[in-house]
């Protein structure tokens, strides 16, 4: 059986989504059409604020391009081996491939929550002090905010990923979801994981819910800021795509990670619709409601 933090187990059964043939076949159709939506989305938002040195130079679209590089990054952590899961007979992940999977789900996932509540600070001060926006939103303090929002996803999945593989696990090996992540992960641990459990939600639950905190209260002070009924429609519409992005990736997380880990039976659709469905909406939300960058998406296909 092992003794102390010796990992015995070797590979880990992933539970899935479908179990009859015809329900995967069908199922690996609609998510592969989900996943080549979320490249060619997120790679066209990328290429035209690229390419378009009025929307580079800006830092709300320069911070809109790295959400959508995080995006690609955060679907192609688990939707590749999803659809390899579906043409397969045993869906089978390895240990040490189950860590990274898991270790990289959290850097990328956390440095996206740090990116949105840096994007809503940024639509705090275009509204709130446009004379000094150019001033406090330069190049070189997005870059830093970038880079900061990374390492502190970097810092938070480090911490995650450790007290996940001091765990020992000598069996059962199979993870009730179709990706490696800490909740169903730790429950395969042979000892008691309480302390882990607890400390692992107060992780991930308090940068969740205080991130989303932050942000509802940055779009709260806008619209008291604002006296004129005119003004606020204006900021709405200006935020409004950025609020449902919000609200789409935070709801599904704060269910996740901010409750101690028990299991319901809509966790697996929850995590398809943060893993999988949200990278996809991204840049169609963007697009839709976003005049300006339709204008530049024009541009650059004329130019090609």
């Amino acid at each position: 059986m092992g003794q102390g933090n010796q990992t015995v187990v070797k590979e880990f059964v992933l539970a899935g989504l479908s179990q009859t043939p015809v329900g995967q076949e069908g199922l690996f159709v609609l998510f592969f059409f989900f996943y080549i939506f979320t490249w060619v989305g997120n790679v066209l938002i990328m290429v035209t604020v690229a390419s378009e040195a009025r929307l580079h130079s800006s830092p709300m679209y320069f911070l809109l391009g790295n959400l959508s590089f995080l995006d690609l990054c955060y679907s192609s952590v688990t939707t590749p081996k999803l659809l390899v899961d579906f043409l397969a007979e045993e869906k089978l992940i390895s240990y040490g491939q189950c860590i990274v999977q898991l270790f990289f789900l959290h850097v990328i996932g956390a440095a996206e929550m740090f990116l949105l509540t840096v994007m809503a600070y940024d639509r705090y001060v275009a509204i709130c002090r446009p004379l000094h926006y150019t001033t406090i939103m330069n190049r070189g303090i997005c870059c830093v905010l970038v880079i900061a929002s990374w390492m502190g996803g970097f810092v938070h999945s480090t911490v995650q990923t450790v007290l996940t593989v001091r765990l020992p696990f000598c069996g059962p090996n199979q993870v009730d979801n179709f990706f490696c992540d800490v909740p169903p992960v730790i429950k395969l641990a042979c000892t008691d994981t309480f302390v882990i459990e607890l400390l692992m939600v107060s992780n991930s639950g308090l940068i969740s819910t205080s991130c989303f905190i932050v942000l509802i209260s940055s779009y709260a002070a806008i619209l008291l800021k604002i006296r004129s009924k005119e003004g606020r429609s204006k900021a709405l519409s200006t935020c409004g795509s950025h609020l449902m992005v919000v609200t789409l990736f935070f709801g599904p997380c704060i269910f996740i990670y901010a409750r101690p880990f028990s299991t319901f039976s809509v966790d697996k659709l929850v995590s398809v619709s943060y893993n999988v469905i949200t990278p996809m909406l991204n840049p169609l939300i963007y697009t839709l409601r976003n005049k300006e960058v339709k204008s530049a998406m024009r541009k650059v296909w004329m130019k090609c």
